[in-house]
Formats: C-alpha cells, sequence, structure tokens
C-alpha cells in the first residue's frame, strides 16, 4: 500500500521544512501491526530531533487526512549508511559508490551483483564488479539495491579523526 501523491506531497512539504528531503515512505507488514515508515535524508545526514520533530507533524497531519484504514506505527529514520537506492536519481547520485543489487525473479542472467555503481541511463543500472566486468541491469528488473559498507574505510577514518 502507498500513500496517495497529495498525502506524499505534504509530507515532502513538512520533511523540507526541516531542512531534509523525503527518500520514501514504506507500509510494512499488514494490518493493526503495519509500520508506515518515513525515510528523510539530508545533506549533513539526520538527527534524532530532526525524526522526532517530523515524526510528531507527520502524525498530527496524518491523524487529520487518515490514509490508512487500519491502525499502524509511524516510524522517522535515516536511510542508514547501507541504505536502500529508490530512484533512478539514487543510481546517478551514488555513482562510484559500491552497491549491492538484487534482482527480480524473472530476471535471468544474474541474481545478485555487487560491485562499483557505475550510473544509470536510459533505464539501465550499469555495475562494474570486482573481476572488472560491467554488467547493465535493467531498473524495471532490480528487486533491491543498497550501498555497501566499507568498513575498513570507516574504521580509517574513525582512526585518523581521533
Amino acid at each position: 500500500m502507498s500513500l496517495n501523491a497529495v498525502i506524499t506531497e505534504q509530507l515532502r512539504s513538512l520533511v523540507a521544512s526541516e531542512g531534509l528531503g523525503l527518500v520514501t515512505t514504506e507500509m510494512v507488514g499488514s494490518g493493526p501491526t503495519s509500520i508506515l515508515r518515513l525515510v528523510v535524508d539530508g545533506p549533513d545526514g539526520v538527527t534524532l530531533d530532526q525524526c522526532s520533530s517530523i515524526s510528531h507533524q507527520a502524525s498530527a497531519l496524518l491523524d487529520v487526512e487518515d490514509p490508512v484504514a487500519h491502525g499502524y506505527t509511524l516510524e522517522v529514520s535515516s536511510p542508514g549508511l547501507d541504505r536502500k537506492l529508490y530512484s533512478e536519481d539514487d543510481f546517478e547520485h551514488f555513482s562510484g559508490h559500491r552497491v549491492n543489487v538484487r534482482m527480480a525473479p524473472s530476471f535471468r542472467q544474474h541474481r545478485t551483483v555487487t560491485g562499483e555503481l557505475e550510473g544509470y541511463e536510459d533505464g539501465i543500472v550499469s555495475v562494474k564488479t570486482d573481476t572488472g566486468d560491467r554488467v547493465d541491469l535493467p531498473f524495471d528488473e532490480i528487486f533491491e539495491a543498497r550501498l555497501e559498507i566499507d568498513w575498513d574505510q570507516m574504521m580509517k577514518k574513525r582512526k585518523s579523526n581521533r
């Protein structure tokens, strides 16, 4: 289930008022135990205070609009270090980063592709694998794509910041 365009745009404006962007909305689960997740991000990341403020404002908006016919839990979060890539813009923006791409079952050539994201053009996501091969993947056949965390690089940064 997805929110209608009007409510999504209202949420996008609300998130923008906090200096952030609405990455996506997700409904996880079903019935009264479901979670309505707002994923937000900004150029300098997201603070807990920003998530809290957005949660309070979004809760008020959603109480008035009542877009979900059953009970749910509202969750506002950042995309995280291993963030999902949702849109064509994400695949362009994160070009040069390591990714793990899982393909839809109907795509027979590859199940999972891991490597450096080379970008997106004309419906095709290009990934340079660790063996140096370039793999072109149809955007419409991607089940899920995530950034891969380079723990070695993270630890080097952490040591240099001490």
